[in-house]
């Protein structure tokens, strides 16, 4: 296991968030990933589920326990918990301006990116209650 497959998913863990080796075990991976949820948002807006990303011929069947999940939440997790990776293998710490950096450089950005990780700063740092972020997260 990479040291930056074990960062992503300590922090993915603290979310009680999914982060499926095969989908997240490498940084190149993981963008790459990122990238293909980015862009089912783009297609279907942010309100989009996981569970109809899924349902919309993805492979993504892995995530089916975080089905409910907003689409947006759930790949803003994702872009905060690459940053956090990167961050901790770096040896540099993540905020928010890090992240929003790493989504510019990796084409992960969107108009709608950083109002998502203002609204759940936990997703690339340690804030109170944010093993909470889940549940809140599914409620539309």
């Amino acid at each position: 296991m990479s040291d930056f497959y074990r960062y992503f998913k300590e922090n993915m863990d603290a979310l009680g968030l999914p982060a499926p080796e095969s989908l997240y075990g490498s940084f190149q991976t993981a963008v790459t990933n990122a990238g293909v949820l980015l862009g089912l948002l783009d297609k279907f807006g942010r309100k989009v589920t996981v569970r109809e990303l899924i349902g919309a011929g993805t492979r993504l069947e892995k995530l089916v326990v975080v089905g409910a999940l907003s689409g947006a939440f759930y790949v803003g997790a994702v872009i905060g918990s690459i940053a956090v990776a990167t961050g901790r293998v770096l040896g540099n710490g993540t905020s928010l301006a890090d992240v929003m950096l790493l989504a510019q450089q990796q084409h992960l950005s969107r108009p709608w990116l950083p109002v998502t990780l203002r609204r759940w700063p936990g997703t690339y740092k340690d804030v109170p209650g944010r093993n909470m972020y889940r549940l809140a997260a599914t409620q539309r």
